[in-house]
Formats: structure tokens, sequence, C-alpha cells
């Protein structure tokens, strides 16, 4: 959204048929998605970052995924898949909703990239593993997250580095994420379940119940002079990073 540990209840049908009615506007940076459209920059930068501390990586390289491969979970149209694969990476992308992935595939080919998507639970196919593993935005709308998780840790190498991000349960992410954001239209009604939400410690032991540990966490916050951008203040998002 890997192996027999995650159950089919971990993709929630309404979940993936409400993404998979946005599928035609993905891509539209004044659309539906224009909040991605301005997260995906600050999350490439923290993923980045964590790429090059990982590998050792030549910080000037504009292809610092070269020779590796990359699975991104809940891949949407691809809005991180294709930035991935300009990284250098083979790119796999999987999705819970068939349109996403339909239109994920158009899109790349009109770019000229050649990435593999598929539509499914991550758990239920047979991809084996990858270098990077990536899940951005999608563990707050899993019905079972410590069998997510597993799924997730499943299929990472064990040389591997797996990123996340997901807003926190705050009071404050309950304002602005899912109260004044879906009342202005900055993200489609429904699309935030607050009590659905994951605090950094949550996630951490999800993450070691399953044999990883974080190593470098930051937050996504909000100023308006300042718009997305990292920060040590995790009240409404966070990204993390993790390895065996």
């Amino acid at each position: 959204m890997g192996d027999a540990t995650v159950t089919p209840e971990t993709i929630r049908p309404d979940e993936a048929r409400h993404f998979g009615m946005l599928a035609r506007e993905w891509w539209d940076p004044k659309g539906s998605s224009a909040m991605l459209h301005r997260l995906n920059p600050v999350r490439l930068g923290f993923l980045r970052e964590a790429i090059d501390l990982h590998w050792g990586g030549d910080i000037e390289s504009v292809r610092p995924l070269a020779g590796k491969s990359a699975l991104d979970v809940g891949c949407g149209a691809g809005l991180l898949c294709e930035p991935l694969a300009r990284l250098g990476a083979d790119v796999t992308g999987v999705d819970a909703a068939p349109e996403n992935v339909a239109a994920a595939a158009a899109h790349a080919k009109g770019s000229g990239l050649d990435i593999l998507y598929m539509a499914g639970e991550v758990g239920a196919l047979d991809i084996g593993t990858f270098d990077l593993v990536t899940c951005m935005e999608v563990i707050e709308h899993v019905a079972d997250k410590p069998a997510f998780v597993a799924a997730l840790v499943a299929r990472l190498a064990p040389e591997g580095l797996l990123v996340l991000s997901t807003p926190n349960r705050t009071p404050q992410s309950r304002l602005l994420l899912v109260g004044a954001a879906e009342a202005v239209g900055a993200v489609p009604h429904g699309t935030h379940h607050w009590e659905d939400f994951v605090t950094p410690d949550e996630l951490e032991a999800l993450l070691t119940a399953a044999g990883l540990t974080v190593t470098e966490r930051k937050g996504i916050a909000y100023r308006p002079a300042k718009g997305l951008h990292l920060s040590d203040d995790e009240s409404l998002n966070y990204i993390l990073a993790a390895r065996r």
C-alpha cells in the first residue's frame, strides 16, 4: 500500500476509492493535490540528505540513486516516483487505487521515464526487496498499521533505507490539517481522519518492533512567510528515515 504478515484489511476500500477519484487532477499543481505539490520539494530535500548520509554519496551528484532500486508505496499518480527516477533509481510504484496507477503510468510515459507501476496490496505483490523504500502521507490511511509497517520492512533490502512522512496527531493538526484545510479547499473533503494520525513516538515504536532504527526525524512546519519547510516543529507533520 511484504509478505504473508499483511492482511487484505490493510487497504481500506473507501480510502482507495477516495484517492482514485482524484487521479485525473493529481498532476495539476492548482487542483485537488495542490498541497502535495507544495509538500513534495520539502520531502525531497529531506530525502536527498538522507540518501547522501546513508550511502555516503557525492552531495553534488545529480544521480545519487544510480544503480539502486526504489519502491514508493502509496505512490498516487507518481509525484515522488518521477523525481526518484531522475535521481537515477530503478523505480517501482504501488498504489491501492488502479486509477492512480493508470494516471501515473501515462504521465511517466509522457515524461520519457521508465517506471513500473502496480495496483494492489504491497504485501501481496511478488516484487522482491529494494534499496530505498518510501511511503509518504500513507500510513494514516491504512487499517492495520503494524501489519503495514511490517510489509514496508519486508520490502527493504538488508542495507536499505526507509523514509516515511505522515501528519502528527495533535490539536494543531486537527485544527489546521483537517478543519481549516478542508474548509478552504486546500485538501479535498474527507481526505484526513484525525483519529488515524500517528504520533512520532507511535511510529518509532512500530518501526522498532519491526526491527528498524530511526536515524533522522524532522518536522514539516508551515509559516505564511516561508511556506512549508523542514523544522524542529513536528506539531503538524513529520518525516523520518530508518534502517535495520
